[in-house]
């Protein structure tokens, strides 16, 4: 923590005293800006990449309700989306030039790795996007074209390619708020990075030249990898302002926002303990006495039914909230986009599939003791839901234990305990897998199907039409649907 504190506070002190450094100058137009060190720029990029910035995964992946009105979300009629990771892109790109400019090219693998992580989520977003022209500024290509999706993905994977042929573990990188500057579990991160990326895309056997599973094995093989918590791609937050948890003091949380009876249910079948890092007993629970440990203690609304039905179980004092965890502390638990547990989980599928060997139950049930241990630690006061004893207990019941049959009934269950780790994590991930492989199934309203994608924004038709339609077109027929199948998941 020191350590953090002392790179936030010579980023403030270089911004007070350094004129072209100023605050102002760091939120403009990354382009506009002529000079500035590449340290400013990570660490402002860093946290936007890392942080969560939106719970609309938890309502669109039935993890929990809205009482008092509609949301798009949990009743899956969203629309379009913004380009706002481009604004990202364009921080990120600035950094690496700078990088080059000032010779510390010790940033310019992070600079690579962020770049696929934002493209990546990207084209999940929306399919189609432009990438190759994307970044080259307005001024060179204002109208930048909307390249294939299989082709972004390419590109996707050269950039993480790129990021472990630059990086240079004997440095250290200044304000960086991730792994503080040490370059070798940067290289962890990158090299699990591209093995999450090649899952996504298990429904296909080639991407362009690349054969999935090979590649996947080949980087498996290498055992450059995630091995503890310690190495999570995660930031950490601190009681001050601009470091606190991105939900803190949140109104929704403490009026209208409830929890799933499907995220709820899953949780009580299994006895599984998070749920009470991630609930509140309900009302009438607590008039009756029951114990945070009682698992009838706990009720969720069904997020398929009118807003209005949830809320008879408010006014009955049947219903749980998000625990107040989420939202009064703020420092609660960090922010990951990429975690041990959820490594273990690809693994999992990777073995189940036949594209690595090894035991798929072994990843399984470390993936599950890897979450245990990261709430063992995070989950402040409830750490002693998660001991070993506790964990060897919850693994040997029947809903638990790892049933190795054919493929579907593994995915169901490997699929299902990565969903139970994914709570304010890891951005719309689950919901990704979701659409991939069906699991865990996730209750829809009648005559409903999950819509597989965001339309794009509104600014694109009024600046770039001609390149947008001849996307539209190229997949799904010149029509901006929300339903429409884009290339990964044919």
């Amino acid at each position: 923590m020191r350590k953090y504190l002392r790179t936030l506070y010579a980023i403030t002190l270089a911004i007070t005293v350094v004129g072209c450094h100023d605050l102002d100058k760091l939120n403009e137009d990354p382009n506009k800006i002529k000079e500035t060190d590449p340290y400013l720029l990570l660490t402002k990029v860093e946290k936007t990449a890392f942080s969560l910035q939106n719970i609309d995964k938890e309502y669109a992946a039935r993890m929990i309700i809205q009482t008092d009105g509609e949301s798009t979300y949990q009743y899956l009629k969203w629309g379009s989306k913004g380009f706002d990771r481009y604004k990202d892109l364009l921080q990120t790109q600035k950094m690496m030039d700078e990088a080059v400019r000032t010779g510390k090219e010790e940033y310019l693998a992070v600079g690579h790795f962020l770049k696929a992580h934002f493209f990546y989520e990207l084209t999940l977003t929306f399919g189609d996007i432009p990438f190759s022209e994307a970044l080259k500024g307005e001024d060179k290509i204002p109208f930048p074209k909307y390249d294939e999706q299989e082709m972004v993905f390419v590109g996707i994977l050269e950039e993480l390619d790129k990021a472990s042929e630059v990086l240079k573990k004997e440095v250290s990188l200044q304000g960086d708020i991730v792994y503080n500057g040490n370059l070798s579990r940067w290289e962890k991160l990158i090299e699990s990075y591209k093995l999450k990326v090649l899952l996504t895309l298990s429904k296909k056997q080639k991407v362009g030249t690349i054969d999935i599973a090979q590649r996947f094995n080949s980087i498996y093989q290498k055992g450059i990898l995630l091995q503890d918590n310690a190495d999570n791609g995660q930031i950490t937050f601190f009681d001050q302002a601009g470091s606190r948890y991105p939900q803190f003091n949140s109104s929704s949380y403490g009026s209208s926002m409830y929890m799933s009876s499907t995220f709820i249910n899953l949780l009580k079948e299994r006895k599984d303990p998070r749920l009470f890092v991630f609930a509140q007993r309900t009302a009438s629970a607590l008039e009756q006495g029951l114990a945070e440990d009682d698992f009838a203690g706990y009720n969720g609304g069904d997020p398929t039914v009118p807003y209005a039905e949830n809320e008879k179980l408010v006014q009955s004092k049947n219903i749980s909230k998000v625990r107040n965890r989420y939202y009064q502390d703020p420092t609660t638990e960090t922010n990951v986009i990429l975690s041990y547990a959820e490594l273990q989980f690809i693994l999992a599928e990777a073995a189940a599939r036949g594209w690595i060997a090894g035991s798929a139950e072994e990843f399984y049930l470390k993936g599950i003791k890897g979450n245990f241990d990261y709430y063992a630690q995070y989950a402040k006061g409830l750490g002693h839901y998660f001991t070993a004893e506790q964990y060897d207990q919850y693994i040997q019941q029947e809903e638990v234990r790892y049933k190795g049959q054919d493929l579907m009934v593994q995915l169901n269950q490997i699929l299902t305990q990565k969903y139970l780790i994914m709570f304010h994590q890891a951005g719309m991930s689950i919901y990704f897998d979701y659409l991939r492989t069906g699991f865990p199934a996730l209750k829809l309203q009648q005559g409903i199907t999950a819509p597989t994608r965001w339309q794009y924004p509104s600014s694109e038709y009024n600046r770039n039409q001609a390149n947008l339609q001849k996307a539209l077109d190229r997949q799904f027929s010149g029509s901006d649907n929300i339903r429409g199948v884009s290339w990964w998941l044919k």
